[in-house]
């Protein structure tokens, strides 16, 4: 497709920073959280907490940020778990073979690998995002155990210090990592040609195609940057645990959908913002974060997480 080939949807660039009245409610939810968290806890601004927030609050932001590029095209994906864990798996697995360094890119190639043929079939064979995935999560799964049925522990001391255990000033670097993602997507989905398309094939897939872009081309490509994303985030986990498990990453999908459908992303494509994601997985992380620090039992925070999705999804039912 020429450069100069006009879209039939472009997103709005002057919106970037308006905040809808259900954006300035959230962000609003999420201040009054932050001021009755330091009143009630004297934990809540210490520094180690501070910390522990920035750490832990790197996977799901680098899967939502897959997520968001994914539920832009209209689609889903749901194999985004098992590719953490297996990612994880790989970068700590390999080293008896190979650096570290080579075993992560081994990692992140399996990533592409998985969000192409994700893709592919979704694009070239018009099946349906949410039964493909499905399926390709259960066999990553099943190829996880395949390769290794018990937990790979890192020996290699730089894996860790550089990257889960390491810090740049006060900012852990798997933090600065994904500060770094944010503007990297935000620039990719509102300055590339790529990335307009993108909302574009959310908004009208077939006015796209008869616009002149390669539809599937850039479908396989929103998988194979999602799938990239949690091969990535799968390593930084491993890195940081200094564990790699089998059954890490269940429910991980369904936390990056929260993240992005709660930052104001519209499930059948065309609508969401790295802005919103990111307000997504700050307020997905105070609420664990908050709710940990008071012993509030898991399965309560499961309820309290479904409440959320429920009430961000009813706040933007007209925007839907």
């Amino acid at each position: 497709m020429p450069v100069d080939t006009p879209l039939p949807y472009q997103p709005d660039q002057r919106r970037v920073f308006r905040l809808t009245p259900a954006d300035a409610g959230f962000a609003l939810a999420i201040l009054v959280l932050v001021i009755a968290a330091s009143v009630a806890s004297d934990a809540f601004l210490t520094e180690r907490n501070l910390t522990n927030i920035a750490r832990q609050i790197v996977t799901n932001g680098l899967l939502s940020l897959g997520m968001l590029i994914v539920i832009l095209t209209g689609g889903i994906d749901l194999s985004v778990g098992p590719v953490v864990a297996f990612a994880g798996l790989l970068s700590i697995g390999l080293q008896t073979y190979m650096p570290w360094p080579l075993a992560a890119g081994v990692a992140l190639l399996m990533g592409l690998a998985v969000g192409a043929l994700n893709g592919f079939l979704i694009a070239r064979f018009n099946l349906q995002p949410f039964i493909v995935t499905l399926a390709t999560m259960g066999s990553v799964r099943g190829l996880i155990y395949i390769y290794s049925e018990t937990p790979a522990y890192n020996e290699s001391e730089s894996f860790r210090s550089l990257l889960g255990a390491g810090f740049i000033g006060p900012v852990p670097v798997t933090a600065l990592i994904f500060v770094v993602a944010l503007p990297i997507v935000w620039f990719y989905l509102n300055r590339t040609t790529s990335g307009r398309a993108i909302y574009a094939i959310g908004v009208n897939q077939e006015a796209v195609r008869l616009a002149g872009v390669n539809v599937r081309l850039h479908v396989i490509a929103a998988y194979m940057i999602c799938a990239f994303f949690a091969a990535l985030a799968g390593v930084l986990l491993a890195s940081r645990l200094g564990i790699a498990q089998p059954s890490v990453g269940i429910g991980y999908e369904l936390d990056a959908i929260a993240a992005v459908v709660i930052g104001g992303g519209i499930l059948g494509g065309g609508g969401g913002t790295v802005l919103g994601v990111a307000g997504g997985v700050l307020a997905l992380a105070l609420v664990d974060n908050v709710l940990n620090l008071f012993h509030v039992e898991s399965y309560y925070q499961q309820v309290l997480k479904g409440a959320i999705i429920l009430v961000a999804v009813l706040a933007r039912r007209k925007r839907a």
